[in-house]
C-alpha cells in the first residue's frame, strides 16, 4: 500500500515538474487532466479516472462543456473534481472577457472573438449578447439581452437600444450563437440586424458588426460585407 502512495506522488511530481518545464503542449490530453484531478482528488492515482472522462466525453472540451451532474456521474469523479473542472472553463472565460475589455479600441478583434466563441459556442440554448462601447470603441460592458430555446431567440430593437443608452454607449456589437454550430445568419437574424441598425441610428448609435457563434466558427456581418449602411 506504502508503495503504491509512493508511487502515484512520484508520478504527480513528475507530472508538475513537467508542466513547469515545457507547458500543456508536451502533454497527452490524459495528461492535463490527470494533474487538474491531483488538485481534488487525494491519495489515488487519478490516470484511469481522466482516461475513463476522455472516454466518456471524447474531448477535453467536451468535459469542460458538459454540466457538473453529469460528471459528478463518473465512478471516482464526485462533485467536488467536476466542479474544478467546470471552474477552468469559467476562469477563462473571464479571463477572456477582461482582456478583451483591456484593447484600447475594439470592434471586431481577434480577443473578441475568442471571448464569443469560448463563452458561447458550446451552448446548448440560442443567447443573444450585446457589446456596448464608448466613443473611443473600448468596451463599456456586456449584457445578454435574450435566451431562448433551441433555434428560437426573441430579441426587440427597443431593449437593445434601452441598455445601450442606460450604458451611455456611442457604438454596439451584436453576438449570438446558433447551437447548430451551423453559421450562416438566417432571414430572421438578417432582419433583426437591420431593425437593431435602424433603431440605432436614430439615436446616433453605431452598430459595428453582427457575429453569430458556432460550435468552433463564427460569422462576421461587417466581414462579409452585408451590415445595413
Amino acid at each position: 500500500m506504502q508503495q503504491a502512495i509512493s508511487a502515484y506522488r512520484g508520478h504527480r511530481q513528475r507530472l508538475k515538474k513537467k508542466f513547469f518545464d515545457a507547458g500543456l503542449q508536451a502533454f497527452h490530453d490524459y495528461e492535463v487532466l490527470e494533474l487538474l484531478l491531483s488538485y481534488a482528488i487525494s491519495r489515488k492515482d487519478v490516470k484511469p479516472l481522466a482516461k475513463e472522462l476522455l472516454t466518456r466525453f471524447g474531448s477535453l472540451k467536451n468535459i469542460v462543456d458538459a454540466e457538473i451532474e453529469d460528471i459528478s456521474k463518473v465512478s471516482g469523479i464526485g462533485m467536488h473534481a467536476a466542479v474544478l473542472l467546470k471552474l477552468i472553463k469559467e476562469m477563462g472565460n473571464l479571463y477572456l472577457g477582461q482582456k478583451a475589455k483591456e484593447k484600447e479600441q475594439i470592434t471586431c478583434t481577434e480577443e473578441l472573438l475568442n471571448y464569443c466563441k469560448t463563452t458561447m459556442g458550446g451552448l446548448k440554448d440560442e443567447r443573444f449578447c450585446v457589446i456596448y462601447l464608448d466613443a473611443r470603441n473600448k468596451i463599456i460592458n456586456v449584457n445578454t439581452v435574450q435566451e431562448g430555446i433551441v433555434n428560437q431567440a426573441v430579441v426587440y430593437p427597443r431593449k437593445v437600444m434601452e441598455k445601450a443608452l442606460k450604458n451611455k454607449a456611442s457604438a454596439i456589437i451584436l453576438v449570438h450563437n446558433h447551437p447548430s454550430g451551423y453559421v450562416q445568419p438566417s432571414e430572421a437574424d438578417i432582419k433583426l440586424t437591420k431593425a437593431i441598425h435602424e433603431t440605432a441610428k436614430i439615436l446616433d448609435i453605431v452598430v459595428h458588426d453582427h457575429v453569430i457563434v458556432g460550435e468552433n466558427r463564427f460569422f462576421s456581418f461587417r466581414q462579409e460585407g452585408i451590415m445595413p449602411l
